[in-house]
């Protein structure tokens, strides 16, 4: 019983952790990457869609990018997508059959800015950990009277170690995205 809450909340970690990871592969440095634009959602037919399945994305050089999408109709809105987007920066241009996105160069101003978004994001992922022993921990509490005391403080403790290495892991990623960030 114990194991299965363990084993729940450790997997429950895993996902909370990639999730960060992938929320600070949205955050732009300064190279053009596809995964930029993995959040955002176009209007299709009234439907916010996610651009990944709207269009094809290539990047082309450092700081362009290609979007092909696979239905033309779409075209505008999906430069309207990417026009709208906070945080990026970016100027689309459309030339009927496709749009450029091409990102403008980062200021040191902008950098610093970027990497308190990223503490930000860190910050909500390690609250989302939290959120998942707190969970974990009140599902222990339910099972006291059937395996007893001990048993629960040493599942405790074990929920502890396991939250703070999935703390430490997005501290981690946290890390190596600032210093990403702040290289010129």
């Amino acid at each position: 019983m114990i194991t299965d809450v363990l084993t729940d909340a450790a997997t429950r970690m895993d996902r909370a952790v990639e999730a960060a990871k992938e929320d600070f592969a949205s955050v732009r440095t300064g190279r053009a990457n596809p995964q930029l634009f993995q959040k955002i959602l176009v209007d299709y037919y009234g439907t916010p869609t996610p651009l990944a399945q709207l269009a094809s994305l290539n990047n082309v050089e450092a700081r362009t990018i290609v979007v092909t999408p696979y239905d033309k109709s779409a075209l505008k809105a999906i430069e309207q997508a990417i026009r709208d987007t906070p945080n990026l920066g970016a100027n689309p241009t459309n030339d009927g059959s496709l749009v450029r996105v091409t990102l403008p160069e980062l200021t040191e101003e902008r950098r610093k800015e970027f990497v308190k978004i990223v503490r930000s994001k860190g910050e909500d992922a390690k609250v989302h950990v939290r959120g998942i022993r707190r969970k974990a921990k009140d599902d222990l509490d339910v099972l006291k009277d059937d395996v007893g005391e001990d048993a629960i403080s040493r599942g405790e403790k074990e929920l502890d170690a396991l939250t703070r290495a999935h703390v430490d892991a997005i501290d981690d990623a946290l890390k190596r995205k600032e210093t990403e960030l702040l290289e010129v």
